[in-house]
């Protein structure tokens, strides 16, 4: 039980109360006594009029795990033991770090009988986050006294790449009544690997009339070609300092495993065989390729692993040693992250001996904050000042992305919001195309 501010100023309003009374006369002492006596009474009749915190009943059922980036609630269900008075209630979840603001932002609601409130939990990284405790108050009739009740919860949750979205994601490429173009199809017509034969009709190329079958029966029979499958897609993610930059609220490293495991879906889906790397001052995990249905299992709880590291990533040992454990001819898509064209100057190189061997996919998120910056107004010289940096940043941006699609590597430089569409689209072109 607490006093409230309103309690404070009532209370405080004795001392000038008994100045003037004594100014006026002598005899008049007793006012301030009296009104003091008349103060706590008061306050002991709010407090006794008030909900007692033994009466409140409230039950909790949360989540058993968490996902980066998407919202989830604790959920409170409240009885007050038919209690005769209605009460409002503010409710405050005490978690650890990891949690976006408004997790620790109270929630207000009225009691009468019974009540069910909601307190979100939207974590802001992957790991474990913890929720200690509740804490609940509530104003007595008079509004000069705080109940309170501390509830312990004590709870641990795992935080795990949101694999909720990925689903929703891959459901317009998988689905079977999604719009034609839109859904993962076999790509056939073009490709090298024999899939079916069928009639010919005018109009197929006379290269693919298979001669021998036609004779056998006495009409023209064309061989029909797919894409050719069980490609190496390696997934490799750069867990440096960089990655650890919020935007739009998660990682830039969980903005890339997000879109990894969509990616990997698909990939996985349509025959190809899909492994993890990751590395930054040193290597961090390195999986070999999977397939099949039960790799994304696997590739999920390798991804949840992933750690932030405040140390600087190391191009020349990862890209190296990435490129001595392929055997094969695979497709690396790298999630990373730089700042300059000094600091790009050996990531670059290292990428030119990668992509001799391999078809690589580089990958790298804008940031809006310096885009705004470039087209925001100026009001005043700083507002210049920041525009013009915020150019020289971008420009030197280009002049590394422009360079890496020189050594014939594909770019991909977007927004976080568009991230997962934009690298599916360019696997889906490197399929069809057949650049593995």
């Amino acid at each position: 039980m607490r006093p409230t501010r309103l309690a404070v100023l009532v209370f405080a309003a004795a001392v000038p109360l008994a100045i003037v009374a004594i100014l006026v006369d002598e005899d008049l002492w007793a006012v301030g006594l009296v009104y003091v006596g008349a103060a706590l009474a008061a306050v002991a009749m709010d407090a006794l009029s008030a909900l007692p915190p033994s009466r409140l009943r409230l039950e909790l059922q949360g989540p058993e795990v968490l996902f980066i980036g998407d919202s989830a609630e604790l959920t409170i269900r409240l009885s007050d033991t038919q209690w005769p008075r209605a009460t409002r209630l503010e409710l405050l979840c005490d978690v650890g770090p990891g949690f976006r603001p408004e997790t620790r932002q109270p929630v207000r609601v009225l009691l009468q009988g019974h009540a069910d409130t909601y307190i979100p939990l939207v974590p802001e990284q992957r790991g474990t986050v913890h929720i200690q405790r509740l804490w609940m108050r509530w104003l007595g009739p008079f509004g000069l006294i705080w109940r309170l009740r501390i509830h312990p919860i004590d709870e641990t949750l795992a935080v795990v790449p949101n694999i909720h979205a990925v689903r929703s994601a891959a459901i317009p490429f998988v689905a079977r009544d999604a719009f034609i173009g839109i859904k993962v199809r076999r790509q056939l017509g073009g490709g090298s690997e024999f899939e079916s034969l069928r009639d010919y009709m005018p109009g197929f190329d006379h290269r693919s009339i298979d001669w021998k079958h036609s004779a056998r029966h006495c009409k023209l029979i064309s061989k029909e070609f797919q894409a050719e499958r069980n490609h190496n897609v390696i997934l490799a993610f750069d867990t440096g300092h960089l990655m650890r930059e919020p935007l739009d609220g998660i990682p830039r490293l969980d903005h890339a495993i997000n879109a990894g495991l969509l990616l990997a879906y698909l990939a996985l889906r349509t025959g190809d065989r899909v492994g993890t790397f990751a590395f930054d001052a040193r290597i961090r995990m390195a999986s070999a390729p999977i397939s099949g249905a039960v790799g994304m299992p696997h590739l999920l709880e390798a991804t949840s692993r992933l750690d932030y590291q405040y140390e600087e990533t190391n191009f020349t040992l990862g890209i190296a040693e990435l490129n001595a454990r392929l055997r094969r001819r695979s497709l690396v898509v790298l999630f990373t992250e730089f700042v300059d064209t000094v600091t790009a100057e050996l990531m670059v190189e290292t990428l030119g001996r990668l992509a001799d061997r391999h078809l690589v996919v580089f990958v790298t998120l804008q940031e809006r904050t310096v885009t705004d910056t470039i087209g925001a107004p100026p009001r005043q010289f700083a507002d210049m000042a920041r525009s013009v940096v915020a150019a020289d940043f971008v420009r030197e941006r280009m002049v590394v992305l422009e360079r890496i699609r020189r050594l014939g590597i594909h770019a991909l430089d977007v927004p976080s919001g568009a991230l997962a569409v934009d690298l599916v689209n360019r696997y889906l072109t490197v399929r069809r195309m057949e650049l593995i």
